[in-house]
């Protein structure tokens, strides 16, 4: 408390905004990462405040997602710690079906977010040894400006905060739709088009099936190599059998029988303009952070040429796009499938901890952990099951000291109860 005080006259206009002292974490996004470390510090008995951008809990997923989506992965890798799916979800969950999930395990442990609620800066304070965390609450025209003060940090802000819009020559003259994938919900209004899909991630993948599906004609930029794998080997998950052979063998072993074993299913794809990285699969995603591409069904319009593949583009002009080789096509739209990127550079005012691309600088599986009660969530490029391990490991580190203290407090009580009566 001496601190707190000590932080007060430091600024002398502290007490003149709204301000909170919070008697446990802040935990910073209310997604997957931020709902998985909210239930386990429950489970450690340690109260918290999530704050949220948005009106809902796992806005990515409600609002910023196509409606055809499925988990790429099987249930059980995607569930989050202290609850499992319910044992009637298909093995790979709709993204409806994901959202109840998350919906209700919100409301099982108590989870109440403070939606709308936007961080502006986060900095810790090295006289105190308080974080505090400044946001903004927009309701209609009205501002109102709110400080948090803590001793904990949770950034669960992710690795997909913010779309990624690439800068091209032109694209600002084509004159027809551009939208960015995030905002793209189903190909029912592309009818009839011609679509350019900028991206051949699992996004620009699956936005050109749906598109085919919806009787479009799209092309997709292919500008890098890229691994696509199947859903399924044999019948068996394709990052389930990934995973059961990383038990027993290296990863560069790994990686050539998966190459192996997907030739066999696909075939050789690279005659398609689907180029393989000379790294593997599991070794480029560790150390680059690239995802493989697990296929649903592009591949068989790649190849009856429903979906057109094309290399990169060099300018765009009105109603057209000229591509590397020189061709040129018409086109009606245009979606750009080129990602996402972490916020937090935007708002967290710190240099050890997290690097400039706002991801932690210590890899997998140390970068859960800063200095001053620092924390990260779900920044591990390894999904939903990474995020899960993060939340673990946060919420017992925190929950450790928290006891501790807890148990101090109350012997301290108790020895001051105890000289009160003796001195009746």
């Amino acid at each position: 408390m001496e601190n707190l005080f000590r932080l007060a006259n430091q600024d002398q206009g502290f007490f003149q905004r709204k301000w909170t002292l919070v008697n446990g974490p802040v935990i910073v996004g209310a997604g997957p990462s931020g709902l998985a470390t909210a239930a386990c510090l429950r489970e450690q008995g340690v109260p918290f405040v999530v704050l949220e951008r948005a009106e809902c809990i796992a806005s990515l997923w409600q609002k910023r997602t196509y409606d055809r989506l499925k988990l790429h992965l099987p249930k059980q890798y995607c569930q989050l710690p202290k609850m499992p799916f319910p044992e009637d979800f298909p093995e790979y969950p709709t993204k409806r079906q994901f959202i109840e999930y998350l919906e209700s395990y919100a409301k099982h442990f108590d989870i109440n977010p403070k939606f709308n609620e936007c961080v502006q800066s986060a900095r810790y304070d090295e006289t105190s040894g308080f974080w505090r965390v400044k946001t903004v609450v927009m309701s209609g025209s009205n501002r109102t400006e709110f400080e948090y003060i803590c001793r904990w940090l949770v950034v669960a802000t992710g690795e997909n905060a913010e779309r990624v819009v690439p800068d091209i020559e032109g694209l600002a003259e084509f004159g027809g739709e551009i939208i960015h994938a995030c905002d793209y919900k189903s190909g029912e209004k592309f009818q009839g088009k011609k679509v350019l899909v900028v991206g051949c991630g699992n996004s620009g993948m699956e936005v050109s099936l749906d598109l085919c599906n919806h009787n479009a004609s799209p092309s997709m930029v292919v500008r890098s190599s890229v691994h696509v794998l199947p859903r399924e080997i044999f019948g068996k998950s394709t990052y389930e059998l990934a995973f059961f052979m990383l038990k027993w063998l290296p990863i560069w072993l790994v990686d050539k029988l998966m190459l192996i074993l997907t030739w066999l299913v696909l075939g050789n794809v690279e005659k398609y303009g689907l180029k393989r990285p000379s790294i593997g699969p599991l070794e480029l995603k560790n150390t680059q952070g690239k995802t493989p591409v697990l296929d649903i069904g592009a591949l068989e319009k790649i190849k009856s040429g429903d979906i057109n593949v094309v290399p990169g583009i060099k300018r765009f002009s009105r109603g057209e796009v000229e591509l590397l080789n020189g061709k040129k096509l018409d086109i009606d739209s245009v979606i750009l499938a080129t990602g996402y990127r972490s916020n937090v550079p935007s708002w967290l005012q710190e240099g050890e901890f997290f690097s400039k691309n706002g991801f932690p600088k210590a890899p997998f599986p140390n970068g859960w952990k800063g200095n001053g009660g620092l924390y990260a969530v779900g920044f591990t490029r390894r999904g939903l099951s990474g995020a899960s391990s993060d939340a673990i490991s946060i919420a017992k580190d925190i929950g450790m000291v928290w006891k501790q203290e807890t148990k101090q407090h109350k012997k301290r009580t108790i020895a001051c109860h105890r000289r009160c009566i003796s001195q009746f």
